[in-house]
């Protein structure tokens, strides 16, 4: 079932999608050669209980951690580690969830330690312009499919692919809800987006094939052929008009390799 929020649930959700903005800003401004991905997950658990909300994905089906931290080739579900030190050319894909008041909060981004490579800057850069194309295709009326379809067509472009066993959710009083949304596909599929719905839209791409694999520690996902990989999400809902983005932190700009991102991707 796809549930359609009211305002004041909406501004719920909104307060903490605001929370997991800023704590994620924080967390990208904490990237550096020699930190561990351990400290990274200790800073987003005392700032997320901070702010009066709690780890969303801390003993979430038994997870251990309060961020997913996936470092290169791993593409998400990273488990966070004192062992994990980052090196300067990594990239790290923090993935990062909150409840509070009854409501969940769900935003990830992928940052580049020290100097990276091209490649890597150029998977980064169209990675996050995907989830903005998908997020330009959220309007009343418009089709799920329409999400994935505008990340697959414009990810392919630049001889990227996008991982298939994972996907975008809806999301509430529950951290997934319906409905599900894959990244790929043909456009005008699926259920009819309407004033209300909540979705997570996460675009996971590679820069080899789109195959993936879990490991042994049940959790973390990398590319079958250890080809880098990049995430990106926000949370968003649907208006009378189109769209607002709830994790987007306000009155500020967040820039990612060269990508700048503000408010006028609301509307």
């Amino acid at each position: 079932m796809i549930i359609c929020r009211s305002a004041s649930e909406l501004q719920r959700l909104r307060d903490v999608n605001q929370l997991v903005g800023h704590v994620l800003d924080q967390l990208r401004e904490a990237v550096a050669p020699g930190v561990t991905t351990e400290e990274l997950d200790a800073l987003a658990e005392r700032e997320i209980r901070a702010g009066g909300a709690v780890p969303a994905f801390k003993g979430y089906k038994g997870y251990p951690a309060t961020i997913c931290a996936s470092v290169n080739e791993q593409v998400v579900h990273g488990i966070p580690s004192p062992k994990t030190v980052l090196n300067d050319g990594d990239i790290i894909s923090i993935d990062l969830g909150a409840k509070m008041a009854g409501f969940f909060g769900d935003s990830a981004v992928t940052v580049g330690v020290g100097t990276i490579a091209p490649r890597a800057g150029e998977l980064l850069r169209v990675t996050e312009e995907s989830l903005w194309k998908a997020i330009d295709a959220v309007r009343p009326g418009a089709r799920v499919s329409d999400i994935g379809h505008a990340v697959q067509s414009y990810v392919e472009k630049f001889g990227f692919s996008v991982v298939r066993e994972f996907v975008g959710h809806g999301i509430g009083s529950e951290l997934h809800e319906e409905p599900q949304i894959p990244n790929y596909g043909e456009p005008g599929r699926g259920p009819r987006l309407a004033e209300g719905m909540v979705l997570a839209i996460e675009p996971m791409v590679n820069v080899g094939d789109a195959g993936v694999r879990v490991l042994r520690d049940g959790w973390t996902a990398v590319t079958s052929d250890k080809s880098l990989s990049a995430h990106f999400e926000h949370t968003v809902a649907v208006t009378a008009d189109g769209v607002e983005v709830l994790s987007l932190v306000r009155a500020k700009e967040s820039h990612n390799e060269g990508t700048s991102v503000s408010q006028a991707h609301l509307r």
